[in-house]
């Protein structure tokens, strides 16, 4: 097969190694017989495989033992309303930093359960960056500070983490969960949908500080109770069993690779890179965020003259480079460079972009 590289926001590109481990194991997981598709999810062969997934993301993140770990099903829409529903009551107001489309998201799902504080926004500027946190309006008594580490389609990304004193943080990170270095102990809860820096669509992981648990109101369906999962170590129902086998085989493959201070290195350079060639495009490119807060896993851009752009997506394809068109919301190009896609796919992308862009 001609080699190809995958741009798409997600679900993502992964890692080679672990797809051809996948391949390998796919009819007889480790002599077992079995695929881990046929599993009980309360055999011990899965348990073996959940215990050590858990085991080796807490080891990438050093998430302190007073934080469970949850393995469960749905995205980060399920915890829209699992986090109102486990941290506030109907009477409660709750704090949201609005800096682009995922947040706004947040924010309306919100609504239905809480009274919510828009404490920043950045739709002054076009989302293209995130407000100083010396200007925020915080509640005095907010139930949680939330706020989306990173914007997947605006390509909007905190540089920080929020100072947040006594109120719970609490943080999407579906897109840049793993990618750069974290200290767990400043945050509530954080929660990331799989299907970008940890394996399929359909997996969702929590970390919650255990004090925010056994709160959730009543009336909160039991599925959407993080107690109830956290009881359960994860197994209150069947889990995505798949997902999480393949996401345990991306933990082991960051940890061979050097961990997170590694792969924020190289994510560091990938993007470098690719920002470099938007800029010194001479206006061809042009990125709509500002600099200190452009993301390192997904960069947006646009042509100059937008009557190039099927001709740019075409010419990319016909190159290998796959899954560039932006978010039908915005439109343009967008480039997801996560852990999984290797510096030569960004290097042969940059090269592509500059030749384009001689050409016309």
């Amino acid at each position: 097969m001609t080699q190809v590289y995958n741009f798409s926001s997600g679900p993502a590109v992964l890692p080679r190694d672990v797809l051809l481990t996948v391949q390998a194991e796919l009819t007889d997981w480790h002599g077992s017989g079995m695929c881990v598709m046929e599993m009980s999810h309360r055999g011990k062969e899965f348990t073996q495989i959940i215990h050590e997934a858990e085991a080796d993301f807490r080891k990438l993140l050093n998430i302190p033992a007073n934080y469970k770990v949850l393995f469960i099903q749905g995205g980060a829409h399920f915890n829209f309303s699992m986090i109102p529903l486990n941290l506030a009551t109907e009477t409660s107001v709750v704090d949201y930093v609005d800096t682009g489309h995922w947040s706004r998201i947040a924010i309306k799902e919100a609504r239905r359960y809480a009274n919510v504080n828009i404490a920043a926004s950045n739709e002054d500027r076009h989302g293209s960056y995130v407000p100083d946190e010396a200007g925020w309006k915080r509640s005095d008594n907010a139930a949680y500070l939330h706020y989306c580490s990173n914007e997947t389609i605006g390509g909007v990304e905190f540089p920080f983490a929020p100072e947040s004193g006594d109120t719970p943080l609490v943080c999407d990170m579906s897109s840049n969960i793993l990618s750069r270095t974290l200290d767990v102990s400043k945050f509530g809860l954080i929660y990331a949908g799989a299907q970008k820096n940890i394996g399929p669509s359909g997996l969702n992981l929590v970390i919650v500080r255990e004090d925010l648990l056994g709160n959730a109101r009543v009336g909160t369906p039991t599925m959407l109770d993080y107690q109830v999962h956290a009881a359960a170590d994860s197994l209150y129902n069947t889990p995505p069993t798949f997902g999480i086998y393949v996401a345990g085989l991306v933990f082991k493959w960051l940890l061979a690779n050097g961990g997170v201070p590694a792969m924020e290195a190289r994510n560091i350079e990938k993007a470098s890179l690719l920002y470099e060639t938007i800029d010194a495009s001479s206006g061809f490119y042009n990125c709509p965020i500002e600099r200190p807060f452009r993301s390192r896993m997904n960069v947006p851009f646009r042509l100059a003259d937008e009557a190039l752009d099927d001709a740019f997506l075409e010419a990319a394809q016909a190159h290998g480079l796959l899954q560039l068109k932006g978010h039908r919301s915005v439109g343009g190009m967008r480039a997801s460079i996560y852990n999984a896609m290797p510096l030569e796919g960004v290097r042969v992308l940059s090269e592509f972009m500059r030749d384009f862009a001689r050409g016309h």
